[in-house]
């Protein structure tokens, strides 16, 4: 039953902060952070991964789409060559910061539009596979998606992961929204949960979905997102008794 909780993090910009990072960095496995392109910049990001450090977090790569006023959530039009530059740019800068810090690169996880578009774009996921070649860490990815497909052909350890502040459509795929998610934070977990025993998703319409679940994944803009994972923390404890 237990899978580790992974969150997209570091999401601030300068003055600006989306999330409270402080409070939820101790409840998570994996912080997924971001790179400057969707969100933060090189404050944020030594802050976000001095703060992992301090409570023994594995920290990944989050790049995005070069798309900071849209958070990374609007479909660009790019070629193989364009995705393999600017994907491997936000990961070598976040690398800097790790090497500083004495701590590894975990893996890296795409954000937003990116993410989805790698699901049904082969040119995307394969250039993403080109600028995560030089690390040699696993991807995190969705099951069952051309994402999981070239990832694990080109030769990456794949992750797969479940959203528990994410609706998907019938065909696998996230329904991605330009804000947060507004979720309960028990029925969330409740449904989570479920989907990891029975290794299954429901979609927004019903239809059940056989899947591979090893990590969930939340969001640290949701509102209620440490309600949310103290409620997934509570109901792996609780399944492992």
């Amino acid at each position: 039953m237990f899978v580790t909780i992974n969150c997209d993090i570091g999401e601030g910009f300068g003055q600006y902060r989306m999330a409270d990072d402080a409070g939820i960095m101790p409840l998570i496995d994996l912080a997924n952070v971001a790179c400057g392109f969707h969100a933060s910049d090189p404050m944020i990001m030594n802050e976000t991964v001095t703060l992992a450090r301090q409570h023994g977090v594995r920290v990944g790569a989050h790049p995005s789409l070069p798309d900071l006023q849209g958070f990374g959530r609007r479909e660009m039009r790019l070629m193989r060559n364009e995705v393999a530059a600017f994907v491997r740019y936000q990961i070598g800068a976040l690398k800097g910061f790790l090497d500083g810090a004495g701590i590894p690169l975990s893996h890296i996880k795409p954000h937003g539009a990116l993410y989805g578009m790698a699901c049904k774009e082969e040119s995307v996921a394969q250039g993403i596979c080109d600028a995560a070649d030089p690390f040699d860490v696993p991807l995190l990815g969705l099951a069952g998606t051309l994402q999981e497909e070239i990832y694990r052909f080109r030769g990456f350890e794949f992750v797969s992961e479940f959203y528990v502040d994410l609706d998907y459509a019938d065909d696998g795929t996230l329904i991605i929204g330009r804000g947060p998610a507004n979720v309960d934070a028990q029925m969330a977990a409740i449904r989570a949960l479920k989907a990891v025993r029975e290794q299954a998703v429901q979609t927004l319409s019903g239809k059940v979905l056989p899947t591979s679940i090893q990590t969930l994944c939340v969001h640290s803009d949701s509102p209620v997102v440490i309600d949310l994972i103290q409620a997934l923390r509570g109901g792996m404890e609780a399944a492992a008794q």
